[in-house]
C-alpha cells in the first residue's frame, strides 16, 4: 500500500471507530432509533449548495460534514444544562449531534471525505467513482 493510500485507510479506520463509539453513545442514552433513522440523511441536504456552484456546495458541504458542528452542538447543550438555562438541552441536542457525528463517520469510512471547491468528486480522501482513463 502507498504512503497515501495508507494515510487514507488509517483515516477510515479511525472514522470506523468514529461510528461504532456514535452507535454505542446513541444506545447507552435511549434515544429512540427512528428519530436516528429519519435524521441519518439530513446532513446530505447540504449538497444542494451545489446548486449555486461547486465553491458554494463544497463550503456549505463541508460545513455540514466536520466534526465541529456536532461537537458545538453538543457543547451548547452541555452549557445550557449546566447552568440550568434549559434543563433539558442536553438531552434535546445530543441525539442529533450524535446522529450527525454518525453520519460523518459513516461518510468517510464509505471514502466520501471533505469536498474541493474544484469538484464534488474531489475529496481530501482522493477522488470518488469511477476514474475515468
Amino acid at each position: 500500500m502507498s504512503g497515501e493510500n495508507s494515510l487514507v485507510a488509517w483515516q477510515r479506520i479511525e472514522a470506523l471507530f468514529v461510528l461504532i463509539a456514535a452507535l454505542v453513545l446513541y444506545f447507552w442514552i435511549g434515544a429512540p432509533w427512528l428519530t436516528f433513522v429519519i435524521l441519518i440523511l439530513v446532513p446530505d441536504l447540504s449538497m444542494l449548495g451545489y446548486f449555486a456552484n461547486p465553491r458554494i456546495g463544497a463550503l456549505i458541504y463541508n460545513l455540514f460534514h466536520t466534526y465541529i458542528g456536532p461537537a458545538l452542538l453538543m457543547g451548547l447543550g452541555v452549557i445550557l444544562t449546566d447552568y440550568d438555562l434549559d434543563p433539558y438541552a442536553f438531552w434535546d441536542f445530543a441525539p442529533i449531534a450524535i446522529i450527525w457525528t454518525a453520519h460523518i463517520a459513516f461518510d468517510r469510512v464509505l471514502g466520501y471525505g471533505l469536498k474541493s471547491p474544484e469538484g464534488f468528486k474531489i475529496t481530501h480522501l482522493g477522488r470518488i467513482g469511477r476514474q475515468d482513463s
